[in-house]
């Protein structure tokens, strides 16, 4: 029989409503026994006829595991060999670049990510900029946003792009006026260059996914959903089979994937509890960095210009309902006031087939990844076709500027609007976007519950303050509104009976701290299915 751990001289923060607050907790193998308080449990377990650890915690606080509803594992393993390319000046990036030039030999590709056009006083850079600091070197950088990329010459000329070259289906190649590349790349025109980098192998990623996973018990998160591809799939299930995934990954497919993935009969939620299939992933529009976001009336200065719409919601209820009939939820990228109309119009569609056909089945948990503008009319919908709100606190105060620049004031009072989706019922879901932002979810607390940046911008009452969310509403997107999101609310997210021990300890209370110091709190403890994945040393 499993041996017994009791922890105790704690502060369990539950998120259980039978029972907030505790102060001890038994585990028996992966799963929490039983939760009180502490005199009860310590002389209930020191008299048990089996032998139990007992671990003092010495009155730290702890809380369930976090959850990262959206991020992209491989890509986030991957920029961590990447030029950090998220700088204030333009400048700064490129002698970056130059840095990484010297130490590689000639020829080898210099890779970054992070870069915002929006936060330079240049705007976007052109080709000509990285040959400078780089000419024997192809380079390629990603936006912050990833729905841009900014290369140079010998980038362009090894995936054979030229004045010549028209842009691809759902892509922009940016030229300068004598129809030249100008080494900006949009959406899908990326996949021109990105398809002539030499790919690391699958021991490459997975030892990349070994050392990410790492950083993130780092961070008290203990499940991700990631949204990367094939490979990412791929080195995933080998860590899991050769015992070496410790964290949760719930896996979802990108959308070209589908008939493979109908084919071999897989579907939403095959696997276990280490790793277990989601969603399929699809877009229905770009980024609000690179302008792209699909949007009902122009960009603000740019009367041409209402972003990209990749599918509307006639194609994706075609799509959606395909899914659906072989058991697949969805997960919709949607950015825009017009990509999320559209989607919202789709999943009205493919709930009303859902009802028709499979009347006694539960509700596929279908997701929009994002959710950034809402035009007023469609506020309550997610709620009403019961539709989970994925979105990333960090975003709204990455983003703000950028909003107000481009999208006005009318348009961003709705704009990361999590006040006004929990009140309409429906769930949120958060997470990161990483590597988009930065997977520490105590920022994307911070973020939540103040809408202000670290320094305080835009100021005490914070950005679009109709907004902010209480810390007990953060907690929860970022555990029981995730777990639900995976159909895993019966056993993650809280710390309750029959639930696995995933949990963190914290040296402070969060309800104690002023929120302007959520982001500092950082965990000294993490652990997963009642085994502790990640300590922090202790000095002496």
């Amino acid at each position: 029989m499993a041996r017994i751990l009791v922890l105790y001289h704690a502060h369990f923060i539950t998120l259980d409503d039978l029972r907030p607050r505790a102060s001890a907790c038994a585990i028996l193998g992966e799963r929490i026994l039983e939760v009180g308080e502490e005199r009860e449990l310590l002389a209930r377990y020191r008299a048990y006829p089996f032998e139990a650890e007992f671990i003092d915690l010495k009155g730290k606080t702890v809380l369930p595991g976090l959850i990262d509803a959206h991020l992209h594992l491989e890509h986030f393993s991957a920029s961590l060999q990447k030029i950090n390319c998220e700088t204030t000046t333009i400048e700064e990036c490129l002698q970056r670049v130059a840095e990484r030039a010297q130490k590689l030999p000639p020829g080898e590709w210099i890779l970054g990510h992070g870069w915002n056009q929006n936060a330079w006083r240049e705007g976007f850079g052109d080709a000509s900029l990285l040959d400078r600091v780089a000419p024997a070197h192809p380079v390629y950088l990603t936006a912050k946003s990833l729905h841009a990329a900014w290369v140079n010459t010998l980038a362009l000329q090894k995936a054979g792009i030229s004045a010549y070259t028209p842009d691809p289906p759902g892509g922009i190649i940016q030229r300068q006026s004598d129809g030249k590349p100008s080494g900006i790349l949009l959406e899908n025109a990326m996949r021109l260059v990105a398809a002539v980098i030499p790919q690391p192998t699958l021991l490459q990623i997975k030892q990349s996914i070994l050392e990410a996973q790492e950083v993130l018990f780092r961070l008290g998160v203990t499940c991700v959903h990631d949204f990367d591809g094939r490979e990412c799939f791929f080195s995933l299930q080998e860590l899991h089979s050769e015992g070496r995934l410790k964290l949760r990954v719930v896996k979802n497919l990108p959308a070209e994937l589908m008939e493979e993935a109908i084919a071999s009969g897989l579907r939403s939620g095959f696997g276990d509890d280490r790793l277990r299939l989601g969603s399929l992933k699809f877009f229905a529009d770009g980024a609000l960095g690179p302008h792209t976001a699909a949007m009902l009336d122009p960009y603000i200065g740019e009367p041409d210009n209402r972003g990209s719409l990749l599918l509307d919601a006639e194609r994706l209820t075609e799509l959606g309902v395909k899914a659906t009939r072989s058991g697949w939820s969805l997960a919709v990228h949607a950015i825009g006031d017009r990509a999320n109309r559209e989607v919202l119009d789709a999943f009205q569609n493919i709930r009303q087939f859902e009802k028709s056909v499979y009347p006694r089945v539960p509700q596929l948990r279908h997701r929009i990844e994002h959710v950034q503008a809402l035009h007023p009319h469609d506020l309550g919908r997610l709620a009403e076709l019961k539709l989970i709100a994925s979105m990333q606190p960090l975003h709204a105060t990455s983003d703000m500027e950028m909003a107000e620049r481009y999208w006005g004031p009318e348009r961003i009072r709705y704009a990361y609007a999590w006040r006004t989706q929990l009140d309409y019922g429906a769930i949120l879901a958060f997470g990161s976007d990483a590597p988009v932002e930065f997977p520490n979810p105590f920022w994307g607390l911070h973020a939540a519950v103040t809408r202000q940046r670290a320094d305080g911008s835009p100021g005490p009452e914070g950005w679009v303050a109709e907004e902010k969310i209480t810390l007990s509403e953060a907690l929860r997107a970022y555990t029981t509104g995730a777990a639900f999101a995976a159909s895993m609310e019966d056993r993650l997210g809280k710390l309750s009976p029959g639930y696995y021990a995933d949990l963190i300890l914290l040296d402070q209370d969060p309800y104690k701290v002023p929120p302007s110091e959520l982001r500092e709190l950082s965990p000294v403890a993490t652990m997963i299915g009642g085994n502790w994945v990640w300590q922090e040393k202790q000095s002496g």
